[in-house]
């Protein structure tokens, strides 16, 4: 209306249509399209305008993508003939160009060739952005999310009944083949995957006879690493002894396996029996070193659960539990067989290998590999990805910066990755957070990733140690905690405060069912936690000051204090005390 009322712009009919032009083009339309001029024009605008039509075709050009000659034609209410003898005068000219640009399209178009070479710079700039390499901490982001490890913070709620088992089922193929601490598996690793794990659940998997482990060397007398895998998947099982340890080959181990070679399948008793008696502790110091080498398993989870169990250095004989004498130690329960040796070709055994290395890591780096301890190195599944990416199931690119140019990944991987670009919310604040077992293998950091390091460091290099913990900050590790819990080290993301302040508040996540009921931190960077400069960030995210050091304790500990104390003073509990 304002245009109209300054005698800018006029109402006209094109194409049986009410429609505005400019002022200044009343001449161009009426001359090229056929529009009547309306009443009140100013003859100044009315003189006979050369060239009409092209004039309006190039604009027409300059302001669309690719077209055909209808497009304007059932715009302006024009035979197509005329719009392409238009047209054709404008590409002898040099003011068009004709080609086929669009894809799937059935005939030549017609383009400015400005709007061309803009098409072609956006073009070629969305490619570069696909085939650009993310930063590495963007993998520190994809890889927990892709083994659907929860973030902090996330209240899901907890699997029950067969949805749990499925959950389950899933984690231990993603998982199988790869060598993980027993003593976070139950702790860390499976709770982090399945909302309200309990361990009845991989009790109750292993009876049904979907889940079944072997052990890969030891880590102490009180833990090593086992290896989960599903029957009818025994070809990712590992093959010969782990990487350090030598057969064992006293005369107890020879026993038992004579034993258990005869017999098959056997209790506890029945091996004590055969490696010639005497004290528990020396016969399971024998069965335990068979166990590691991965020459005898169990077909329960419960004496690797046994293992973490307080008990003496060295009894003099078999353990007192309660008044059930008869029983053997807890981390001899159930039944223990020889581990039978996977008959699969080695090319099969390498294509399984290969294609359950990408379903784990989903984008498959050299340094990963190596960190599993794969049989025959990167070197050895090398061959089998390139021919899936030949056979077009896997791609290969440059899709993490600083990890070479060998990289392979599922196709939805790399989508999934590149989605993961943007690391934060709009105010800058952390948006994702997670708490991983150091020895997780959703933790890149000491495996496909190096750990970040400040200049002026000189602590020695982290280690993917059983009992040590990374809090992942938008991808980012940012504080360490050793094994035991007591000592923290901080690394250079630390040094934000938004950053400090929620990988501080995620250190609860240690704490609850089935973990440890509180955290003291005694140490931090090295340095005494009463003169840390850490200490005061400490205390803002829940420790209280204690004698030993800074204690962070279970939400529940002082609610259940509460409730035994009142319980104190029934008359049931006067009787019992």
């Amino acid at each position: 209306d304002e245009l109209a009322r300054s005698r800018r712009a006029v109402p006209v009919r094109v194409a049986g249509e009410a429609r505005w032009i400019a002022m200044e083009d009343v001449a161009r339309y009426r001359d090229g399209v056929g529009v009547a001029a309306p009443p009140g024009v100013p003859a100044a605008f009315l003189a006979p305008a050369s060239g009409a039509l092209d004039g309006l075709l190039a604009r027409w050009a300059r302001t669309h993508g690719p077209f055909l000659s209808p497009d304007p034609a059932t715009r302006w209410g024009l035979p197509v003939g005329v719009v392409d003898d238009g047209l054709g005068r404008l590409l002898a000219g040099g003011s068009l160009v004709r080609g086929e640009f669009r894809p799937g399209g059935s005939e030549r178009e017609w383009c400015d060739p400005e709007v061309l070479r803009l098409l072609r710079r956006r073009s070629l700039a969305r490619l570069r952005q696909e085939v650009e390499p993310v930063a590495p901490e963007t993998l520190g982001r994809f890889l927990p999310a892709w083994h659907g490890v929860a973030e902090v913070g996330s209240d899901l709620p907890a699997l029950r009944g067969t949805a749990a088992l499925e959950r389950l089922a899933e984690v231990v193929d993603q998982l199988s083949g790869v060598p993980i601490p027993a003593s976070v598996l139950e702790r860390h690793v499976l709770p982090a995957r399945i909302p309200g794990y309990q361990p009845r659940l991989l009790d109750e998997l292993g009876a049904l006879g979907e889940v079944a482990w072997v052990g890969r060397g030891s880590l102490g007398r009180d833990d090593g690493r086992v290896v989960l895998y599903r029957p009818g998947r025994e070809v990712l099982r590992p093959a010969g002894l782990p990487n350090g340890v030598e057969r064992p080959g006293g005369d107890r181990h020879e026993a038992i396996l004579e034993h258990l070679a005869r017999r098959g399948a056997s209790f506890y008793r029945a091996i004590h029996a055969a490696a010639g008696g005497g004290a528990d502790r020396d016969v399971l110091d024998a069965l335990w070193d068979l166990v590691w080498a991965g020459e005898v398993t169990n077909d329960t989870f419960a004496p690797l659960r046994a293992l973490r169990w307080k008990r003496p250095a060295r009894p003099s004989g078999r353990p007192r539990i309660g008044r059930l004498t008869a029983l053997g130690p807890p981390e001899a329960a159930g039944r223990w067989s020889l581990v039978e040796p996977v008959a699969e070709a080695p090319t099969g055994r390498i294509h399984a290998a290969a294609l359950a290395l990408l379903d784990r890591h989903g984008v498959l780096v050299r340094e990963a590999v190596m960190a599993e301890g794969q049989e025959g190195g990167f070197a050895g599944v090398y061959p089998v990805l390139r021919a899936l990416e030949e056979a077009g199931r896997i791609r290969r690119g440059y899709f993490v910066e600083g990890l070479g140019a060998a990289q392979f990944a599922l196709s939805g991987a790399i989508e999934r990755l590149r989605a993961m670009r943007d690391p934060g919310s709009a105010e800058g604040d952390p948006r994702v957070v997670h708490l991983l077992a150091a020895a997780d293998p959703a933790n890149p950091y000491g495996a496909a990733l190096a750990w970040p390091r400040r200049g002026d460091d000189d602590r020695r290099p982290f280690q993917r140690a059983a009992g040590a913990s990374v809090v992942l900050v938008d991808g980012v590790a940012a504080l360490y905690v050793e094994r035991g819990g007591r000592s923290l080290q901080t690394l250079p993301a630390f040094d934000d405060p938004r950053v400090a302040e929620a990988a501080l508040t995620a250190l609860r996540e240690l704490l609850g069912e089935g973990r440890d009921r509180e955290l003291v931190i005694t140490r931090i960077d090295g340095e005494p936690v009463s003169t840390s400069a850490h200490r005061e960030p400490l205390l803002r995210a829940g420790f209280v000051a204690g004698y030993r050091g800074l204690v962070l304790r279970e939400a529940r500990t002082e609610a259940r204090g509460a409730s035994r104390a009142a319980s104190a003073h029934t008359p049931t509990q006067l009787r019992r005390n």
